[in-house]
């Protein structure tokens, strides 16, 4: 099989200290291990892999090696539709890629705006506020407590245990700091107390939801805020010391698991998501999921240690990882109407028929 895939990707590294950044400014990036699995994935399936790294450069060098698809993982540098930008090239040069379109990719980084369209559609997500200044007046209709966050970051970025906010100073505290340290304006959203859960889904027109993943809130150190914050994320939860915090299949009851299916499938079609997608939930004080946030690339860690959200999931569903990276390389191909130029090839044999 000669069908050229390039890997586009953004390398995680750590701030320096002459870059005036926040702490986990490159934390959405992946680490090395995460794209040398990827392309071992993708080699395995009979591809010829070549890395792209997501910078300034990347559009002459997919110019230059044109592939015949791309398998699309990059955040994006910078601006607040950076995870839009390889998207958006890639379709001016018109190469195939993996993954949701420039659109949706630049709604879902904008928390207020997917919330504005689920609403629109009926779908239940959190009653929420922006900030653009500290001092602007709280909306009569949100109440304490509340959860203050970034409005365009992922990966629980700018997200801390003290985002949990009870009172009229702590919230100007936590928004300001928000507004310098991330230079954007501030989202305050309703803080729902019921358990927390994320579901994977691959696919494109009837989308397959993978068993729901339960965050264990619960087991979070004690006297912290219960909320997924970039601490319980990257710091407390790590491969050398993973905290028992993911259950999947999530236990809960039949009604439930459907409900909280129904809503994710809803808002990966009303958000026009593509091939892969993982949407966090989490319910009110009457039980109803809502909405948190949608993320239309999903982390894809190898290690189980990691607790990476979407293998999680689909190691629950019986997918290798290699099952995984050739299954949303496949809805890719189906999408696009290329699936006929893999023939008898090893990608075949990795793609989970099921989907």
């Amino acid at each position: 099989m000669n069908f050229k895939i390039g890997l586009t990707y953004n390398l995680r590294r750590k701030v320096s200290a002459d870059e005036n950044l926040p702490e986990d400014f490159y934390i959405e990036f992946d680490e090395e291990e995460t794209v040398d699995a990827v392309a071992l994935a993708l080699k395995r399936g009979g591809c010829k892999v070549i890395k792209i790294e997501a910078n300034e450069d990347a559009y002459s060098k997919l110019r230059r090696l044109k592939p015949d698809m791309v398998f699309n993982i990059a955040e994006g540098f910078r601006g607040e539709s950076r995870e839009s930008h390889i998207p958006v090239i890639l379709e001016m040069l018109g190469i195939p890629y993996t993954g949701s379109g420039p659109t949706t990719l630049a709604i879902c980084l904008d928390k207020a705006l997917t919330h504005k369209i689920l609403n629109a559609y009926s779908i239940p997500s959190p009653n929420f506020q922006v900030f653009r200044r500290a001092d602007e007046k709280l909306s009569d209709g949100l109440n304490f407590p509340l959860v203050v966050k970034p409005l365009a970051e992922g990966s629980s970025k700018g997200i801390r245990s003290s985002s949990l906010v009870k009172d009229e100073q702590s919230l100007r505290k936590q928004i300001l700091w928000i507004i310098e340290t991330y230079n954007q304006p501030a989202i305050a959203e309703e803080f729902l107390p019921g358990r927390e859960f994320t579901v994977g889904l691959i696919g494109n027109e009837n989308p397959i939801v993978l068993p729901i993943v339960e965050i264990r809130i619960d087991k979070l150190p004690k006297g912290s805020s219960p909320i997924y914050s970039y601490e319980a994320k990257w710091v407390w939860d790590t491969p050398e010391k993973p905290l028992d915090i993911f259950e999947c299949p999530a236990n809960i009851p039949l009604n439930l698991e459907n409900k909280i299916k129904d809503i994710a499938t809803q808002t990966f079609k009303v958000l026009n998501c593509r091939d892969l997608c993982r949407i966090d939930m989490r319910l009110d004080s009457e039980g109803t999921p809502r909405v948190l946030e949608v993320n239309p690339l999903p982390g894809l860690i190898p290690n189980p240690d990691a607790h990476s959200c979407l293998p999680e999931a689909a190691r629950a569903a019986g997918l290798t990882y290699e099952q995984l990276i050739c299954t949303i390389l496949w809805q890719a191909l189906k999408r696009y109407g290329l699936q006929e130029l893999i023939k008898d090839e090893p990608l075949r044999n990795l793609v989970f028929h099921t989907f």
